[in-house]
């Protein structure tokens, strides 16, 4: 009595499992229509209660004594990434490692970290194309995968340092991890679903490949290592190298696996729509002349600080329309205890161990709250002074919970300022270093691939090809 309405589904212990896995957003769509804004469904032996109405979410949170969001993720984590756990609760570690992560992914933190990447990132987009002919030649090429190549080994760099034995073995270190990430990377859903990595050969062997190379011998050839590396290197003190290794591989993934397909989205549908790409390159051209920063292709880099960067509101707006877009993250906690659930209409119970889920794309692609949801407007986020827009409404009720690709409340991703930071840098490097062009002008936007859906943002079913050369600096 009292506890949601059920959908059970009609196969044993995976329950609805597979139609949530085809097609999420129909699939929850379909249920709200049956039972209301508040539903239960049995998924891979869970019961998931899905908040479907964002005016409930605030009311959720307020129940935050009932709910543990740490213990499914660092159980995911651990099983995905082969390490021992982390849960202060096994006693492993003794510091609180979400602290840990804010400590070194925001505040003063965020400043060297983004002064690596604008560095790192020029050095990987500068160096292979600088071309001895006065002639800059147009290059071809996937967007998905150029954008997957130069952030994944920015990023690399960023967090694990340079290789001090020289740049021939980096870049050789680099493409490698590139291929084992990738591996590693395509069965990372069949993992969080429960399957043993052992079934999977070839990704196994890649993902102990990668930890290989975050041994802390390893490490120790390398230099400009972040502080988030190092600090968990101490804090986990109770943990011998390789589990060490595979957190540090954890953090690799959680820096890579979200952002590589937002800044594809960022870029192409930058590209694709004329008023984005004026609106972005005016606003790029004014703060780097307002910083005194000069475009040379031998010259000294760019360099933006915190303030410079966080002055962008159109960049801002032009990721976080790609994001909305773009993203089918799925947010979780656990009930630790019997309680009951208090809504602004209605109360529900809710057992030990259930599972309550927000699903954010049903919010994202809502056309109350954003009308004409699936057209990409560049300007979505901007009010009518060009400033960053803040009120969005449903029911004529001004949500708090509008854009949530990077989870809600305690769950909110830590290093999600220094992942919009990333992008935004990516952006203003392309648009002063390269001209860019689609192959295809009138191209397709492609399809989202569900398979990822619950992990964050998707990444297109299909690459697009582009085409980009130096600028005449």
């Amino acid at each position: 009595m009292g506890e949601p309405p059920l959908e059970n589904g009609l196969i044993p212990y995976l329950g609805c499992a597979l139609k949530f896995g085809a097609n999420p957003l129909e699939f929850l769509r379909a249920n709200q229509r049956k039972y209301g804004h508040v539903f239960t469904c049995r998924l891979m032996g869970n019961y998931v209660h899905f908040i479907t109405n964002p005016l409930s979410y605030q009311k959720v949170l307020c129940h935050g004594k009932y709910l543990d969001w740490k213990k499914f993720h660092f159980t995911t984590s651990a099983k995905a990434f082969g390490h021992r756990s982390i849960d202060p609760s096994d006693g492993n570690t003794t510091e609180n490692i979400n602290k840990t992560f804010i400590k070194t992914l925001q505040g003063d933190a965020l400043n060297s970290l983004t002064e690596a990447m604008m560095e790192n990132l020029q050095l990987v987009m500068r160096c292979p194309l600088v071309s001895k002919s006065k002639t800059p030649a147009w290059v071809t090429e996937g967007m998905y995968s150029f954008c997957y190549r130069v952030m994944f080994e920015a990023g690399y760099l960023t967090l694990f340092g340079k290789d001090l034995t020289g740049q021939d073995a980096q870049k050789g270190l680099i493409l490698n991890n590139l291929d084992h990430f990738k591996e590693f990377d395509k069965i990372f859903p069949a993992l969080v679903a429960g399957l043993p990595i052992h079934v999977f050969k070839t990704a196994h062997h890649a993902r102990e490949k990668l930890a290989e190379g975050l041994r802390h011998e390893n490490l120790g050839k390398r230099d400009h290592i972040s502080e988030l590396v190092r600090f968990l290197n101490d804090m986990l003190s109770t943990l011998d190298d390789m589990d060490k290794a595979k957190t540090h591989l954890a953090i690799l993934w959680a820096s890579q696996a979200n952002t590589i397909p937002a800044t594809f989205w960022s870029l192409f549908q930058m590209i694709r729509s004329p008023e984005a790409m004026k609106a972005a390159t005016e606003e790029v051209n004014k703060t780097l002349e307002n910083a005194g920063q000069k475009i040379s292709l031998d010259g000294s880099p760019i360099c933006l600080n915190q303030t410079q960067l966080n002055d962008m509101p159109v960049l801002d707006s032009l990721i976080k329309e790609s994001l909305r877009l773009s993203s089918a993250s799925l947010n979780i906690r656990t009930a630790t205890e019997d309680f009951t659930l208090h809504l602004q209409d209605s109360s529900y119970n809710i057992r030990k161990d259930d599972i309550i889920a927000f699903y954010p794309q049903l919010v994202h692609l809502d056309p109350e709250i954003y009308p004409d949801p699936l057209t990409f407007k560049y300007d979505r986020y901007l009010d009518e002074n060009g400033k960053t827009k803040t009120t969005f409404y449903s029911n004529g009720i001004k949500l708090k919970y509008y854009y949530m690709p990077f989870g809600s409340g305690a769950t909110m991703c830590p290093g999600r300022l220094f992942a919009v930071q990333e992008i935004k840098q990516f952006l203003i490097l392309m648009l002063s270093y390269f001209e860019l062009e689609l192959v295809e002008s009138q191209v397709k936007c492609p399809p989202l691939d569900q398979s990822r859906a619950g992990l964050g943002i998707l990444p297109p079913l299909n690459d697009i090809e582009f085409k980009y050369k130096f600028k005449h600096l």
